[in-house]
């Protein structure tokens, strides 16, 4: 028993005398959840199971990273994210197309997206030349915060990842562990460094994992939001009326922070949201809207129903106004582009069709609740804004932000008036409070 408990789990030993913790990995595909099944040691034998799992369990099925070079521009990078299914580009430090991988020193560096580009695009200095914004370097895009993208082992423990993300990291970089088979179907095109493929692990990846063994940290999953005390007061807002153009700068801060910006009246009533989840699922003439439309009109425009012929008119003259036409010409006035496949991660620790499909609460921008009893998962994010009460319990929210694919919850109060939002790494923080004081 000199051990600690995680080391006696690694070795199959369990951290209760006399037993032995069966513990194996999930099958591809499989839920890795009722982890008691397995152990077979109690509620404290659980604990430590979970505690004994590693990062490449978490990574079962994922397919690897879409990846640019640095030396790549903003227009490879829009063409990547248009041919690829993923919704975020990985930039290395190396060109993984070119016979230079035996470089120690080539590593993943950042990370893109279509907001990235949408956001970049939406600056006063950039609008008057589209086309030359596209022919610069990749590496504007990139942010300029430290540590979001962090490189892992796949032996890298559960406890492990979750520090690095609580520490900053929003994206793990995974080695993907690869069997024969596998090594054949490699692509050209895959990326690939040193015989290594890649893949991401995410903050949404993690909440699921935990989800499967909710029952573990009980009865902290049963505890409301507020009685946890994990309600943000601190979020991004903008006026109904205000320009949406004055939303860029909040728009690119909600990306980094990995939420939201809620779009309120004159009383604080939350009537929608700009979404950097349902921008990942449009196309770069959103610029153009971004830049003529109301707050309130932009939530139309990106809504996954397509924008009123009569916005996209008033789209077009006040870009004539302001002498831009020629943005007329360089982006295609279309809606948001129909990746409905392309938001669901196949990847997941389990798959959306096996989660729980509650009825869930979302706002409308009219002011009044809709109830939805099977919001897709595939579906393009609308710009209605997923929401909840203070007393809404902590496994509740999980369920809707997973249901939904988002990673936070707006908070409201009976008058539709905005208290907070609820985050994963809120939720994160809780649980990694909780898991060793579970064995």
């Amino acid at each position: 028993m000199g051990k600690d408990v995680t080391a006696r789990i690694r070795e199959g030993i369990s951290p209760l005398p006399g037993r032995r913790c069966r513990r194996r990995r999930p099958g591809r595909g499989e839920i890795p959840s009722l982890l008691f099944r397995f152990c077979g040691v109690g509620w404290g034998g659980v604990g430590a199971c979970l505690l004994s799992y590693e990062v490449a369990d978490l990574c079962l099925g994922k397919p690897p990273l879409a990846s640019l070079p640095v030396s790549a521009t903003v227009g490879d990078a829009l063409a990547s994210l248009k041919s690829c299914d993923d919704n975020f580009i990985s930039i290395w430090s190396c060109d993984h197309s070119k016979n230079n991988l035996n470089s120690n020193e080539c590593s993943c560096i950042g990370k893109i997206c279509m907001v990235d580009i949408i956001c970049y695009l939406s600056k006063e200095d950039n609008l008057f030349s589209p086309s030359l914004v596209l022919k610069s370097p990749v590496s504007v895009l990139l942010s300029k915060v430290n540590g979001l993208v962090r490189h892992v082992g796949p032996s890298s423990s559960l406890l492990e990842a979750i520090d690095l993300i609580l520490q900053g990291a929003q994206n793990l970089v995974v080695p993907i562990r690869s069997n024969s088979k596998r090594k054949q179907l490699q692509k050209s095109s895959s990326t690939i460094h040193n015989g290594s493929e890649f893949c991401w692990l995410t903050q949404e990846d993690v909440i699921r994992f935990l989800l499967s063994s909710i029952g573990a940290f009980s009865p902290i999953p049963t505890l409301s939001i507020d009685t946890l005390g994990i309600i943000s007061t601190e979020f991004l807002a903008i006026g109904y009326h205000s320009p949406a153009a004055a939303a860029v700068g909040a728009i690119s801060r909600s990306l980094l922070e990995q939420t939201s910006v809620a779009v309120v009246d004159n009383d604080g009533i939350l009537i929608g949201e700009i979404s950097p989840f349902t921008l990942t699922a449009c196309d770069e003439a959103v610029a153009a809207a971004i830049v003529t439309l109301s707050a309130g009109d932009l939530m139309a425009y990106i809504d996954c129903g397509g924008p009123p012929e009569e916005i996209l008119r008033v789209v077009q003259a006040r870009l004539k106004e302001r002498n831009l036409e020629k943005i007329l010409d360089q982006f295609i006035m279309t809606t948001c582009e129909p990746h409905i496949a392309t938001i669901v991660s196949n990847s997941s620790s389990s798959s959306d069709d096996e989660l729980p499909s509650p009825t869930t609460t979302t706002f409308s921008r009219s002011g009044r609740y809709s109830r939805s009893s099977s919001y897709s998962a595939r579906m393009v994010r609308r710009a209605e804004a997923i929401v909840c009460r203070p007393g809404s319990s902590l496994v509740a929210v999980m369920v809707q932000a997973i249901a939904h694919r988002v990673n936070y919850v707006w908070v409201i109060e009976d008058d539709c008036s905005v208290v907070g939002i609820v985050t994963f790494y809120n939720m994160l923080e809780i649980f990694r409070q909780n898991l060793e004081s579970i064995v």
